[in-house]
């Protein structure tokens, strides 16, 4: 049956693509002793809530799978806590292989990449965007976010690098646009992200930009929906610094992360286009009728496995579990991994950090009274972000230890799983300590 023969629910913008849960089980236990040496105890025994929660969702129906890769400090192989398949009805388990669409957690890999040009020298945290791209020089601001496009008044500031981090620049996204430059966003092609061949009630059709160049020139073209600087508002920015990194370092984007970041890391499954030979290792996605879930975007024919218009650094990108904890690794280890110097100690222990400027309003927002660091939440030691189809993966600098939660489906809000991951992770932890200390 074709997809469009379901009465699917409408599915709005906003709902469909959000990422901003966070991991906060690090913060839930921080001050725990003991904590840091949870992963020296086998797995099955020091995570029984994880895997009473994992076990749950997947027995219960809810998802096709669900599983936890957990890292300490340097060590080689993340440990695995649940299980599933990469669809319901397929006999294929899936594991730290599996191939998962991560939208949003993209983004630290941005911002990563970002961070590697300011070591190279190619450019500061503060300078301004348009020394890179001269399109920017002259930016307008909307009087209001939903008025119309000629109702501006002057940016009081050039937008910087350190704004396009931390999604402070003004910029506004497809996904929380409104009025007429919604229109403009879908109108231009300016989407990060791609869901699936088929139509999705309550999302625009939309052709993307043809190019990250042309992506760059027309978002240029539309005002911003904030003075730079001022506020913190989900957006374009690490799409568009993508293009700050090619056109600085002189490289195109996918040759500049294939060479800095994901070759040094040893990232060998992390694709814009997953390659026919890997199709087998591809989940499906799945959108719901109700409580039912549909097949959005299956793994054999996914969207994912056409080379894309451009390369979205903001939500592009589809990884596997066992590559994203190199990642991690790599970031845990201030920039080591094994004997490899990825980026310098100083550069990963800055784009950590909380980058936010000074004053900067987050009232209301996913990071409110948080910090933002290069492309991720930076808060009590741990650096991180989450993606559309229910990813989330950070670092704890305090508690030495990498998490990844993978499983895929929109939006994410449908279930409570990260919440209900961080409660069960916490648990867990405390169990672990309280068992050392006994």
């Amino acid at each position: 049956m074709a997809f469009r023969e379901f009465d699917t629910p409408q599915l709005s913008r906003r709902a469909l693509f959000r990422s901003g849960a966070w991991l906060a089980a690090g913060t839930a236990a921080a001050g725990i002793p003991g904590a840091s040496s949870l992963l020296a105890h086998d797995v099955g025994h020091a995570f029984p809530e994880l895997a009473k929660l994992t076990s749950r969702y997947v027995r219960e129906g809810k998802v096709a799978n669900l599983i936890v890769a957990l890292g300490r400090g340097q060590e080689d192989m993340a440990h695995t806590v649940g299980a599933g398949t990469l669809a319901f009805g397929s006999d294929a388990e899936v594991g730290l292989d599996t191939l998962y669409r991560i939208y949003s957690m993209t983004k630290p890999i941005t911002g990563m990449a970002t961070m590697m040009c300011i070591e190279d020298g190619h450019f500061g945290l503060d300078t301004p965007l348009a020394e890179i791209l001269p399109a920017f020089s002259d930016m307008q601001v909307l009087r209001s976010p939903d008025g119309a496009l000629d109702d501006t008044v002057p940016a009081e500031t050039q937008i910087t690098i350190r704004h396009l981090l931390t999604h402070t620049a003004g910029l506004s996204y497809i996904i929380d646009a409104k009025g007429p430059l919604l229109g403009e966003f879908v109108k231009q092609g300016l989407v990060g992200g791609r869901v699936s061949r088929m139509p999705i009630p309550g999302l625009p059709q939309v052709t993307p930009a043809p190019s990250l160049e042309a992506f760059a020139d027309r978002l240029a073209e539309l005002p911003l929906v904030a003075q730079p600087g001022t506020e913190w508002i989900y957006s374009a920015s690490l799409d568009l610094l993508g293009r700050v990194v090619e056109v600085a370092s002189g490289m195109s984007y996918e040759d500049f992360l294939r060479t800095r970041i994901f070759e040094p890391c040893g990232m060998t499954s992390t694709y814009w286009a997953v390659p026919d030979s890997e199709r087998a290792r591809m989940t499906t996605n799945y959108g719901f009728l109700g409580t039912m879930p549909i097949p959005v975007d299956p793994g054999p024919s996914s969207v994912f496995l056409d080379e894309p218009a451009f390369p979205a650094g903001g939500g592009g990108l589809v990884s596997s579990p066992r590559d994203y904890d190199r990642f991690l690794r790599m970031l845990l280890g201030y920039g080591k991994l094994g004997t490899v110097q990825v980026m310098e100690s100083d550069t990963v222990r800055t784009g950590v950090s909380n980058l936010l400027p000074a004053g900067v309003d987050t009232a209301g927002t996913w990071i409110a009274g948080q910090g933002f660091g290069a492309g991720g939440r930076s808060t009590n030691g741990q650096f991180g972000w989450g993606g559309a189809a229910g990813t989330l993966a950070a670092v704890d600098f305090n508690l030495n230890m990498r998490t990844g939660l993978y499983t895929q489906y929109m939006p994410p809000e449908t279930y409570p799983i990260r919440e209900e991951f961080i409660a069960a992770l916490t648990a867990d932890l405390k169990a672990v300590a309280a068992a050392a200390a006994a």
